[in-house]
């Protein structure tokens, strides 16, 4: 199932950002992967979804 991630785009974009298991919910963010995992540990121990939100939306559609 696909997930909308508008609001974390709009509030992280540029950002490293820990996610929950339901990859919704921030557990921890930061300019680094490091720095929102340690954030992220503070809060929990469980097993986290990272991911690099992108400064811009960039479409492609067509061949290479």
């Amino acid at each position: 199932m696909s997930k909308d991630w508008t609001k974390l785009y709009k509030k992280y974009k540029g950002l490293w950002v820990a996610l929950d298991k339901d990859e919704v919910t921030v557990l921890g963010y930061g300019k680094t992967a490091n720095e929102a995992v340690k954030k992220a540990q503070i809060k929990t121990n469980k097993t986290l979804f990272l991911t690099r939100i992108p400064k811009d939306l960039a479409s492609y559609v067509g061949v290479i």
